[in-house]
C-alpha cells in the first residue's frame, strides 16, 4: 500500500502545472546520447542528468542510492555499503549497461559487472543516462542502456573545497579538494575517505543448508574506501586543447561467505587531445584503460584474485556539413586482458570497431541514424543500427519515434573459465528494440512518457546438460516510463514512475527474470526557506522474484528519507539526513537485508564558482 501511495504521489505530482521562478533547464547539454554535445531537448533517446547540485541536495552516500527509483532503473544490492550492487535497466540483464567514466569504457570482463558501489559520489560532477540500444555508438553492453560519470570540472578560480560527516553504523565520511582555472588551463584533485562497520548483512545459512551466502556468519559486515582523483587540461590555442583525468577508488570489504573479504580497485586513466580547425569541423583522439582487480580472503587467509585491464582508443571526427546537418563517424580499439590466480584458458582479445552517425534538424522534423561495425578476435564480426524521429507538433511538445539493434559479447568467465565450465564457441547476446516518446519541455517544468519493447535472443545461460554456458534463453522486455520536473514558489520537485515486464521466454511458462521488479518510483521534493532548505526523498520498488523458477518472491517495499540543510554563508554549509526513517525492512537479493533507520550529518565547505 506504501508503495502504490508513493506512485500516486508522483503521478501528480508530475501533472501539477508549475509557476516557476528559477533558472531555465533547457541549457543542459549531454554528450553521451550522440557521442556528440547536443542540447538536452534536443535529444531524440530519453535521457536524464543527474548534476553536482542534484547530487550535493540529495546528500545520497554512494552511487547506488544516488541511482534508485530513476525511470527505467532496478538496483539489486547485497548489504548495504560496499556491497555488491547490480543495476537492471528497462529490464535487461546487469551486464547489459554500458558504464563510462570520462568517456573511458568501464567493468570487468571477467565477470561483466561494473562496481557501482565502489565509485565515491564525491567525485562525480554529473551522470548522464541514456536509456534505450546504443551499441551502434558504442558496441558491446549498450542493450539496456549507457550511463556516464563525469568526474569533477572546475571552470571557475582556483578553490578548495571539503567536507566531512559522521552517522548511523559507524559511518565516518571526509573529503577534499580542489580546482580551477590556472591560465590557459585547468586543473583539479579530490581525495575521498569512506568507513562503516555496517551491519549482518546475509541472514544466510552454511551446512547442511546452503541458502544465501552459505554461510552462517552473525557478525558485522563493515566496509572501507580510499579514492583519489586528478585531472586537468589546457587549451593551446583556439584549435588545439588536451586533458587527461585519473580515477583510483581502492575498498576493503567484509562480508558472508566462502570468500568473506575482498580488497577491491577500481582506476580509470584517460585523456585525448581535441583539434577544432574550424567551427563545422572537430577531431578528437582518446586513449583510456579501466583497472577492476579484488584480493579475495576468507578471514586472513587469502584465496586468489581476480583482476581484468580494459584498453580503449578511439579517433572520431564531427562535422557540419549544411545547416542542421551533422556527420559523425569514428573508429575504435579495444583490448581485455585478464591477470588471475585462475588459469583461464584465453587472457586476452581485441575489438575493432567502425561507426557513422547522421543527425538532421529539418525544423520542426529531426532524424538520428546510426551504424556500427564491430570486429572481435573472439566471435568475428557483428552490425548494428539505430533510426530516430522526432516531431514538435506545437510549442514544447515533441514525439519521437525509434528502433535500434544491440549486442553484448560473452565474458572471459563465460568464454574461458577453466575445468570445463567455459563455452569459447558462445555467440553475442543480441537484441531489437522499439520505442516511442512523448514530451513536454518548458523553462521551469517538463514530463515525459516513453514506451518501449526489446527482444533479446541468444541469452547466454548454464545448462543442464552440458553444464557449461550456452546461447539458450530468450527474452522480452516491454513497459513504460513517466518522469517529470517542476521548479515553483520556491519549490523544487522531480519524479519518475516505471513499469517493465521482464519475461522468460525460454520455457512454455510466462515467468519473470530474476531480480527485476516490475514497478519502480521514485520522487524528491525540496523547499528553500532562507538559509533553510529541507527535503524529502520517497522511492519504492513492486515485488520480484530472486530465481529463474519465480518461487521466491521479493515483497515491495518503500522508504523515505528526509533531509534538511543551513547555509552559514554561500560556502559553508550543515547538511543532516534521515534515511528510511520509518525503519522499513526489506530486500532487494534474497537472503540480503537493507540498511534500517540512519541519521547523517555532514560539514560541507565549497565555494560558489
Amino acid at each position: 500500500m506504501t508503495y502504490r501511495l508513493i506512485t500516486l504521489a508522483i503521478a501528480a505530482s508530475l501533472a501539477t502545472p508549475a509557476f516557476a521562478d528559477e533558472a531555465s533547464t533547457l541549457d543542459r547539454v549531454v554528450v553521451t546520447a550522440n557521442r556528440a554535445p547536443v542540447a538536452v531537448r534536443d535529444v531524440l533517446a530519453p535521457v536524464e542528468v543527474i548534476d553536482r547540485e542534484d547530487i550535493e541536495r540529495s546528500q545520497a552516500r554512494s552511487l547506488p542510492d544516488l541511482l534508485r527509483g530513476r525511470a527505467g532503473i532496478s538496483i539489486g544490492n547485497q548489504g548495504g555499503l560496499g556491497k555488491l550492487t547490480t543495476i537492471f535497466m528497462r529490464g535487461s540483464e546487469s551486464d547489459h549497461v554500458l558504464v563510462l567514466v570520462d568517456g573511458v569504457r568501464m567493468g570487468s570482463a571477467t565477470s561483466g559487472l561494473v562496481a557501482f558501489q565502489d565509485i565515491p559520489v564525491e567525485l562525480i560532477d554529473r551522470i548522464e543516462i541514456v536509456r534505450g540500444p546504443r551499441s551502434s555508438l558504442y558496441g558491446s553492453e549498450a542493450i539496456g542502456g549507457v550511463i556516464q560519470i563525469f568526474t569533477k570540472r572546475d571552470t571557475g578560480a582556483l578553490a578548495p573545497r571539503m567536507a566531512i560527516g559522521a552517522g548511523s553504523r559507524d559511518t565516518y565520511e571526509a573529503s577534499a579538494g580542489f580546482g580551477g582555472r590556472v591560465g590557459k588551463g585547468w586543473v583539479g584533485a579530490d581525495y575521498s575517505h569512506q568507513e562503516t562497520r555496517g551491519f549482518d548483512s546475509c541472514r544466510g545459512a552454511g551446512f547442511p543448508i546452503f541458502a544465501g551466502c552459505f554461510a552462517d556468519e552473525p557478525d558485522r559486515d563493515g566496509y572501507t574506501r580510499d579514492a583519489l582523483s586528478v585531472r586537468g587540461g589546457v587549451a593551446f590555442n583556439d584549435a588545439w586543447k588536451a586533458d587527461a583525468s585519473a580515477m583510483r577508488a581502492e575498498g576493503d570489504n567484509e562480508y558472508d561467505g566462502f570468500y568473506n573479504r575482498s580488497k577491491v580497485v577500481q582506476q580509470v586513466v584517460g585523456g585525448g587531445v581535441t583539434w577544432t580547425p574550424s567551427t563545422n569541423a572537430s577531431l578528437r583522439l582518446q586513449a583510456g584503460r579501466n583497472r577492476d582487480a579484488s584480493d579475495n580472503f576468507h578471514d586472513d587467509s587469502f584465496l586468489g584474485d581476480f583482476a581484468s585491464n580494459r584498453d580503449t582508443a578511439s579517433l572520431q571526427g564531427d562535422f557540419t556539413v549544411a545547416a542542421g546537418q551533422r556527420i559523425s563517424a569514428g573508429t575504435e580499439w579495444q583490448r581485455d586482458e585478464v591477470s588471475s590466480t585462475t588459469n583461464y584458458v584465453l587472457k586476452q582479445r581485441i575489438d575493432r570497431a567502425a561507426f557513422l552517425q547522421y543527425q538532421g534538424d529539418f525544423g520542426a522534423f529531426d532524424v538520428q541514424a546510426s551504424a556500427r561495425h564491430d570486429d572481435n578476435e573472439q566471435f568475428g564480426g557483428h552490425s548494428t543500427g539505430n533510426l530516430a524521429f522526432g516531431y514538435e507538433f506545437a510549442p514544447s511538445w515533441r514525439v519521437t519515434l525509434g528502433g535500434g539493434t544491440a549486442f553484448k559479447a560473452p565474458t572471459f568467465n563465460e568464454l574461458y573459465y577453466p575445468f570445463g565450465f567455459g563455452n569459447p564457441d558462445l555467440r553475442p547476446e543480441k537484441s531489437r528494440s522499439i520505442e516511442a516518446g512523448l514530451a513536454w519541455d518548458t523553462d521551469t517544468a517538463g514530463a515525459r512518457l516513453d514506451l518501449y519493447q526489446t527482444h533479446v535472443d541468444d541469452l547466454i545461460s548454464y545448462s543442464a546438460v552440458s553444464f557449461r554456458p550456452e546461447n539458450i534463453d530468450r527474452a522480452r522486455m516491454r513497459g513504460a516510463e513517466l518522469s517529470g520536473h517542476a521548479t515553483f514558489a520556491g519549490w523544487t520537485t522531480a519524479g519518475s514512475v516505471s513499469w517493465v515486464d521482464p519475461e522468460n521466454r525460454s520455457s512454455a511458462a510466462s515467468l519473470d527474470l530474476p531480480r527485476r521488479a516490475r514497478e519502480s518510483a521514485r520522487l524528491d521534493v525540496d523547499r528553500e526557506f532562507g538559509a533553510f532548505r529541507f527535503g524529502v526523498t520517497a522511492a519504492g520498488e513492486g515485488a520480484r522474484y530472486d530465481d529463474l523458477a519465480n518461487t521466491r518472491r521479493l515483497g515491495a517495499y518503500a522508504t523515505f528519507d528526509l533531509r534538511a540543510e543551513y547555509a552559514f554563508t554561500p560556502a559553508l554549509r550543515l547538511q543532516a539526513r534521515l534515511e528510511n526513517m520509518f525503519d522499513r525492512t526489506y530486500e532487494t537479493v534474497e537472503y540480503y537485508r537493507q540498511p534500517g533507520r540512519g541519521l547523517f550529518v555532514t560539514l560541507r565547505y565549497a565555494p560558489t564558482p
